[in-house]
């Protein structure tokens, strides 16, 4: 099959997710909640444009490298089988050439930002490409998709404040296990592929307890960005946003209890509910990003 230039465009931009923004919308809010906290109130403006194209680039480069280690598992799974590498719209090396362009990009990125921060970017990068194959050789790779998606929050501290503090830190673990969470929803989706052709998740180590643990997880989170306030001697608006952001893990748990329908199979309901329950979450990235522009902006925390 002959694609035109335009076709060909709109394949790499498919190839690296730009029409599912979900994805970076989860990434981005904790980053920039991070980068209101360690600069007490609105970063400068170069820093956060940084930021900001730096996590779309980084995303995408990520869904770009997760295709290429995926390219052979994809066509196996219902979700996956007709991303562009699964259906072989895009060749291997078509694919290899857009990652390479992405981060040489996100390099570019890095280097405008204080030595130390590179640095620390070099450990993000490792955790992108270490995530693909860790669904090869550990039925976590979730927790290493947490740490990925949560590196904004260790860089924002680090080119701010040069270093994270403990409060940085443990917003750092609440992140973490909210993606845990959340990518657990995910991964129900594709469970019982997973599971005939082999490849590892916390869904399938979970097993009929998922939804259970995705709870305690939740809960676990909550409590993680609770001592953040209480750290950092937050008043209401931080509190507020977190009564939203446990208001919001009730709807998810809810969600994922379907009811019985005569006119569609129970399976395809559950995965529909998996999948809200996933998407809902750039509420709770959003809340948390509220939480803390509003904390700063009505209040005066002690830093």
């Amino acid at each position: 099959m002959v694609f035109s230039a335009l076709d060909r465009l709109k394949l790499y931009a498919e190839l690296m997710r730009i029409n599912r923004p979900v994805g970076t919308l989860l990434l981005l809010w904790p980053t920039l909640a991070a980068l209101w906290m360690a600069s007490n109130g609105v970063p400068d403006t170069r820093v956060l444009l940084l930021f900001v194209v730096g996590t779309f680039v980084m995303r995408s480069a990520g869904c770009v490298i997760n295709d290429i280690a995926d390219r052979n598992v994809d066509p196996y799974v219902e979700r996956t089988r007709e991303r562009p590498l699964a259906r072989k719209a895009v060749s291997v090396k078509e694919a290899m050439i857009v990652a390479g362009v992405l981060l040489a990009v996100a390099a570019i990125i890095a280097a405008l930002m204080q030595p130390a921060t590179l640095l620390w970017a070099c450990g993000g990068a490792v955790l992108a490409i270490i995530y693909p194959f860790a669904k090869r050789h550990t039925y976590l790779p979730q927790v290493v998709l947490g740490g990925a998606f949560s590196w904004g929050i260790v860089l924002a501290f680090i080119e701010v404040q040069g270093s994270v503090s403990s409060p940085g830190w443990i917003l750092f673990v609440g992140s973490v296990l909210w993606i845990v969470g959340y990518d657990t929803f995910y991964a129900m989706l594709d469970r019982k592929d997973d599971i005939q052709i082999g490849v590892k998740s916390t869904a399938v180590l979970f097993g009929d307890g998922a939804v259970v643990m995705i709870a305690v997880l939740q809960v676990s989170t909550l409590f993680s960005w609770y001592l953040v306030g209480d750290n950092m001697n937050y008043h209401y608006p931080y509190f507020i946003a977190l009564a939203a952001i446990a208001g919001l893990f009730l709807w998810q748990q809810q969600t994922v209890r379907v009811q019985p329908s005569i006119s569609v199979d129970e399976a395809t309901l559950q995965r529909a509910a998996y999948l809200n329950a996933f998407t809902r979450n750039v509420w709770v990235g959003f809340a948390l990003f509220i939480g803390l522009v509003a904390e700063y902006a009505l209040s005066s925390p002690a830093a």
